[in-house]
């Protein structure tokens, strides 16, 4: 699995014009799944953006975890994070899973973050979204599981 981890300040996701999932202080992430992916790696997956460490301790150093923060978790899926862009100039989506597994996987993913963590939001499977963000920094960073 690959995410795209992003510290914001706040980030909504809309559908047809509808809100569907918003944060205010936290991490949006954009997930994407491959065909060897699994449930160990979404499990995987979690754990290291519950955990990983990209907000500023008093020290102004970065040091503390989303959970640490207070922070909310807002998880979108992303097929194109799964690209092969290694030549041409036109993307392959070969390498990205099926949507079946992608959806199976992703749904996986936001049932245990939601069993872990206190504010979890997400986009809309399959939908065409309009994400909305404040990157706070910038900080972002990209996770391969």
């Amino acid at each position: 699995m690959k995410a795209l981890l992003q510290r914001v300040s706040g980030a909504r996701v809309e559908v047809e014009g509808e809100i569907v999932g918003s944060i205010d202080q936290g991490l949006l992430v954009l997930v994407g799944v491959e065909p060897q992916d699994t449930q160990a790696s979404a499990d995987k997956l979690l754990h290291k953006l519950l955990n990983y460490r990209v907000f500023s301790d008093a020290e102004g150093k970065m040091n503390l975890s989303v959970g640490a923060v207070g922070g909310g978790l807002l998880l979108v899926s992303q097929f194109t994070l799964a690209a092969d862009t290694s030549s041409g100039l036109r993307p392959s989506f070969s390498s990205a899973a099926p949507p079946e597994q992608g959806e199976v996987l992703f749904d996986y993913l936001l049932q245990q973050a939601r069993l872990k963590h206190p504010q979890v939001a997400s986009g809309r499977f399959g939908a065409n979204m309009q994400v909305h963000l404040v990157n706070d920094g910038p900080v972002t960073f990209l996770l391969q599981v």
